[in-house]
């Protein structure tokens, strides 16, 4: 039995955290491999060592940079001499300290910068629980064009986490084939964690963070939202995308290949439940729906042409028109005589002209119509598929509310609905969604 236990920077933020960390892990003999990520926030003004770290870099790579640095560069050194301190370790890092600001002023990179955070706090981890340091960039590997290399990845992983019984690799970074090193995208220390519990055939991974697992609706919006007791990776992969946090949405992959069930969990009441990500489960959901997620910034395009559907090769016209300007498109909902795509604004309203004129050289339609500042929300639940008028109650919800609905696009899985609507309605909607599925069932 193993389990692959990630830890969030708000976790790592401090030695107090720290503390906190070590006594969830001593607590269970089957954490075996620990995913630490970069010191996170100790208070709300405080800065993150990942930013630290790319603002430190940016100043060495300027003019006069090794004079110009030192101050950013002590103030990343004076958090981890912070964090050793307070769990008093005989730990020094000044020689890792040294080769840092070297690379720095030989412009090793931005990747390479920020990957530094995880890596010392690999070290600080692995000395106080007293496992074994595993180096990222030896064993986690992307392509050449910066693609992550989850075959090679698993072969060098694999027999190395056999060979071990407790070790630390640090979240974040791997490298690319010559050694270069090369970060995932922000949150990438969740993407890590999956990694490893592939590798090692975990029986979970539990993801530590600062809150007790994931939430209905985003709290910012809705004050105390319920908890998700359970969710399917499809369920997680539709509100990841769609914006919700906690987990990013890539880590989902290399687990749901293996089966590997998810726990996220709240390191500082680790006493509670959390929320579990599984394949599948005949467990019922507590409502019809499982979460609600959106983002802003779309914008639509509306086609029309009078026999649109009789007109083969029509659709593949018009997208072409996107794709020749390196636009991907969102959703895509039509009728008869009307096509509408949703893109995102920022990326589109630069070439929205070039994309006007070659849909109307490809396609002829009669009118083209641009509608921006849109929102797109998603409403999840495996739950949707067996209860009737759903949709229903979501146009209901939203008439009450005196929100106008511009799209609505339910997917053939039935397992999740997208409502297109402005931007000014986007927390108005949530809201009302929220209430008239989980405020009226309480």
């Amino acid at each position: 039995m193993s389990k692959v236990v990630k830890f969030g920077g708000s976790s790592l933020a401090s030695a107090e955290q720290f503390k906190k960390v070590g006594q969830i892990i001593s607590a269970d003999k089957e954490r075996r491999f620990v995913v630490p990520s970069a010191p996170g926030k100790r208070f709300s003004k405080d800065k993150k060592v990942t930013d630290m770290l790319y603002s430190c870099y940016r100043t060495a790579v300027g003019k006069n940079g090794e004079e110009k640095m030192q101050e950013e560069f002590e103030a990343i050194k004076a958090r981890y001499t912070e964090i050793i301190e307070g769990l008093n370790l005989k730990l020094s890092l000044e020689d890792e300290f040294k080769t840092i600001k070297e690379k720095f002023l030989q412009k090793a990179g931005e990747d390479y910068a920020a990957s530094r955070g995880e890596y010392l706090n690999g070290i600080v981890m692995a000395n106080y629980l007293g496992f074994e340091f595993i180096d990222s960039a030896e064993f986690i590997k992307f392509k050449e064009n910066g693609e992550f290399d989850a075959e090679t990845t698993n072969n060098l992983l694999k027999p190395k986490l056999q060979q071990v019984v407790y070790a630390v690799i640090p979240g974040f970074y791997g490298s690319l084939p010559d050694g270069t090193v090369k970060t995932f995208s922000r949150g990438g220390s969740d993407i890590t964690g999956s990694i490893v519990a592939r590798a090692c055939k975990a029986d979970v991974y539990e993801n530590w963070t600062d809150v007790s697992g994931f939430l209905i609706a985003d709290p910012r919006i809705i004050e105390n939202p319920e908890v998700i007791e359970t969710i399917t990776y499809k369920e997680l992969r539709e509100l990841s995308y769609m914006g919700a946090g906690v987990l990013h949405e890539d880590a989902i992959f290399p687990v749901r290949s293996e089966g590997i069930p998810i726990n996220i969990r709240n390191t500082n009441s680790p006493k509670d439940p959390g929320t579990w990500i599984v394949e599948s489960t005949c467990q019922k959901p507590k409502y019809t729906i499982t979460g609600i997620a959106g983002r802003k910034g779309f914008c639509s395009i509306n086609i029309e042409k009078d026999m649109m559907n009789a007109e083969i090769g029509f659709g593949r016209k018009v997208l072409q028109a996107f794709e020749d300007n390196d636009i991907s498109f969102e959703h895509m909902p039509s009728g008869i005589d009307t096509m509408t795509i949703f893109v995102h604004q920022d990326e589109f309203m630069h070439k929205e002209q070039q994309v006007v004129s070659a849909i109307h050289r490809l396609a002829d339609p009669d009118t083209i119509e641009i509608e921006s500042d849109l929102s797109l929300i998603a409403v999840v639940g495996r739950g949707m598929k067996s209860t009737r008028g759903t949709a229903g109650r979501i146009f209901s919800a939203l008439a009450h509310a005196n929100v106008n609905v511009k799209m609505i696009d339910q997917g053939s899985s039935e397992l999740n609905i997208i409502i297109g609507v402005d931007d000014a309605d986007f927390n108005t909607a949530i809201k009302a969604i929220y209430n008239i599925f989980v405020v009226a069932r309480l």
